[in-house]
């Protein structure tokens, strides 16, 4: 099948480009760069040329905290460039991929499956929630994915945040209260390519089968990386984030015959040796001690905005990057 995919410079996908290409579809893969899914005239005319049988939209505004201070902004990626891509592609008759959110639920009835009531919390699962009506809307032919903790290479995750901040041996500070399923993009990536064959329209959950708290998964990193680091455990309300987080985002499949996922701790250990892998045909590059960041337990404001303005996650709340996008961590 030829599968047109946008946000393709991003994390999910990256994997979803390289796995569909194993598969043997016929991929046009486009990043940001090539598309930028706010300018309906540009969707409509690329989808109209390529004519893709189905359509894995990527692109994303994945910036938690940003999102709330520009949800407009953000809207134009995750809610109107969703609806201008499932429309282009329904004009071609082809089929669309929607990856979503967990951050679309409040977290207070968690686990949630299909059937359950949206009710996000914080801007940036507003705009995807937004992004999947829109969707749904225009193209009949539409598969809605919702994942969560994605962690994958090709773009900053948990898992790198949490081998660059043990480096120095600790402490790490990490938020214990927070409940989701960490989802290696590799095996989601199998997911959605598995569904491009199908018919089974509508909602879908797809996460790492299990969950765990971010501190939780912290210390599973630091296991199986065999990393050995002080690990302090945290709470939401100390980390004073933009946005509000849920707390149990839980997801599970109700579906008949829902696509499963492995286990988080096996999406870990892929991803890792996956890692492992690259390092060793990479030129090996040494890492001065001076340029080891060391984690505090207690950030100055300013101290907080430099590191993150210098791309640094000092929590464990790391937003979704289902994709690339402008804005996109």
């Amino acid at each position: 099948m030829k599968l047109l995919v946008t946000g393709a410079g991003g994390m999910l996908g990256h994997d979803v480009v390289r796995l569909a290409q194993d598969m043997s579809h016929q991929v046009v893969a486009l990043s940001h760069d090539d598309l930028d899914v706010s300018d309906p005239a540009k969707v409509e005319r690329l989808i109209t040329r390529e004519r893709p049988g189905a359509v894995i939209n990527c692109a994303a505004w994945t910036n938690v905290d940003g999102a709330e201070e520009s949800e407009h902004d953000a809207s134009v990626i995750n809610s109107q460039g969703a609806g201008f891509v499932a429309d282009a592609a329904a004009k071609v008759d082809a089929k669309i991929i929607f990856p979503s959110t967990d951050y679309v639920f409040n977290g207070i009835g968690g686990p949630y499956g299909e059937s359950d009531d949206p009710d996000p919390i914080n801007a940036y699962g507003r705009t995807k929630l937004a992004g999947e009506r829109a969707t749904s809307l225009v193209n009949g032919r539409s598969f809605i994915v919702r994942t969560s903790w994605l962690f994958g290479p090709n773009g900053g995750n948990f898992v790198e945040t949490m081998l660059r901040l043990g480096e120095g041996g600790g402490p790490v500070v990490v938020v214990h209260d927070q409940v989701g399923c960490p989802t290696y993009t590799g095996h989601l990536a199998v997911g959605l390519l598995r569904l491009v064959d199908s018919a089974a329209y509508g909602i879908h959950h797809m996460a790492g089968e299990g969950s765990c708290s971010w501190y939780e998964f912290a210390m599973e990193i630091f296991r199986q990386a065999e990393v050995v680091t002080r690990v302090m455990a945290s709470t939401t309300d100390m980390m004073e984030r933009p946005a509000k987080r849920p707390a149990n985002s839980v997801l599970v499949s109700r579906r008949s015959a829902p696509i499963k996922l492995p286990t988080w701790q096996r999406g870990l250990s892929d991803y890792l040796a996956r890692r492992e892998a690259a390092e060793d045909e990479a030129p090996k590059r040494q890492r001065s001690s001076s340029s080891r960041r060391q984690p505090m337990l207690d950030w100055t404001k300013r101290e907080r905005e430099e590191r993150e303005a210098d791309g640094e996650q000092i929590t464990g709340e790391n937003e979704l990057p289902t994709g690339e996008g402008q804005d996109a961590a």
